[in-house]
């Protein structure tokens, strides 16, 4: 009893020690896990560093450069940050690099915040859809944007109170889109550090103190060892396919699939192909800020240009297939156009929408030379063929063509077996012919 007692009224004093007098941690060499993100913050990038981060033993490091994101997946990001028992670094770089929208908030959320030169942070205003058509806003969705607005800038406030970092400029940077070059983000404490490598922002950060949930701890950098973890095959994959560019292509082949079994049953490869690619590019479509209408033009284009190919229309569905599937791709992903890296490139739009229409075209002109060309099977398609008299014809008869025995009359009485006639056409079921003199 005596022991429980001492051991209970012993908490408050080691708590307040702690507050007190920052600890420091074991002048040993340490363990620093680096991880690098170049691209767009996304549900895959965000497991990927939650990972490093439960992989990390001593501290973390993570390399940023990214054009921004999705907003949910940088909360995820922010939280695990926010509560990590190990310091967590953000360093910007490389030179030129940049942590613009998200990744304002990610490099806030780190312990220590680090830029190398030439890089900028800022401009975390959060994406307004359908921007460019505000007379065609109702009031609700300018009431939805207001509180977006009002919420992300909340959000970048708390994150820099609790780091200690420049609340007002973050607030700004939300607002406003404003962004800082590295000097000016060190300056207006934004960041801690500008150091032109890992190793001299390992020099700098020596003897710094942050606040982690256990309590204050002066850092101890000056002997260290890096480990780089690289992502995992499905951190990778997952990643690959939230590219919009790759979810574009899935969703193109995947409808390739679909229309050549349904054109070919029981082909069953195409089916599979394009069923696999149609799930992951419907599982990409939950990733990114996908619009409904880029699909249904997408999805109608399609189907117009198979239309065409059993109707005569002139040309008019072929036309409307290729506008609807090229208005289809521009919007497939809504995204406003200061922040392409949520939109398909043009460069894959362009190839994607030629080869389309390119095929459908051919498609569409063999169906056309099929319409105009003479029949190949049945009773019509035996007319200009050659066949053998197997019982005379007087002038009636039998003669076999193609394997198959067929009633004949000829225009010449008899002609004897084993002769050579020529169908000249059909008449009900029996084949009118004429000897053919072989030389």
């Amino acid at each position: 009893m005596l022991f429980v007692f001492f051991l209970v009224i012993s908490l408050p004093s080691r708590s307040l020690k702690a507050q007190e007098e920052p600890r420091e941690e074991d002048n040993s060499k340490i363990s620093v896990t680096v991880i690098q993100l170049d691209g767009t913050i996304n549900p895959a990038t965000s497991l990927y560093i939650q990972n490093g981060l439960k992989q990390a033993d001593d501290m973390l490091i993570l390399k940023l450069n990214t054009p921004g994101g999705l907003l949910s997946a940088t909360r995820d990001i922010v939280q695990a940050f926010l509560e990590s028992e190990i310091p967590v670094v953000v360093y910007v770089s490389p030179k030129g690099g940049q942590a613009a929208s998200a990744g304002m908030f990610i490099t806030m959320a780190a312990h220590v915040a680090a830029m190398a030169p030439a890089t900028n942070i800022g401009a975390a205003s959060p994406v307004h859809m359908n921007q460019g058509q505000e007379s065609e806003e109702t009031e609700n969705t300018k009431t939805l944007a207001r509180k977006a607005m009002h919420d992300t800038a909340a959000f970048a406030r708390s994150i820099a109170k609790d780091r200690g970092r420049n609340e007002e400029w973050a607030e700004q940077a939300v607002r406003e889109a404003v962004s800082v070059t590295a000097d000016e983000a060190v300056e207006n404490q934004i960041v801690n550090f500008m150091a032109n490598d890992l190793h001299e922002l390992m020099q700098k950060m020596n003897g710094f103190v942050v606040k982690l949930p256990s309590g204050e701890t002066r850092l101890q950098t000056s002997n260290y060892q890096f480990n780089y973890v690289k992502m995992g095959a499905k951190e990778f994959l997952l990643d690959l396919i939230s590219n919009p560019n790759v979810a574009y292509i899935l969703m193109i082949i995947g409808f390739y699939g679909i229309y050549f079994e349904l054109s070919n049953p029981g082909s069953l490869f195409p089916g599979i192909v394009g069923g696999i690619c149609l799930i992951l590019g419907f599982f990409a479509m939950q990733t990114l800020p996908l619009n409904v209408a880029g699909i249904a033009l997408l999805v109608l284009g399609l189907v117009l240009f198979a239309l065409e190919t059993q109707i005569t229309s002139g040309g008019l569905l072929a036309v409307g297939g290729v506008v609807s599937f090229t208005l289809g791709s521009f919007m497939l992903f809504d995204a406003e156009a200061s922040f392409p890296a949520l939109r398909v490139s043009l460069s894959v739009i362009l190839p994607v929408v030629l080869l389309t229409c390119l095929f459908f075209f051919v498609a569409i002109g063999k169906v056309l030379q099929a319409q105009k060309s003479k029949a190949h099977t049945g009773l019509e398609g035996l007319v200009g063929e050659e066949g053998v008299v197997c019982d005379e014809l007087t002038p009636a008869g039998q003669i076999e063509v193609h394997g198959e025995i067929w009633n004949a009359t000829s225009t010449v009485s008899p002609v004897s077996i084993n002769k050579t006639v020529k169908i000249i056409k059909i008449k009900g079921l029996t084949c009118v012919v004429e000897p053919v003199d072989k030389l």
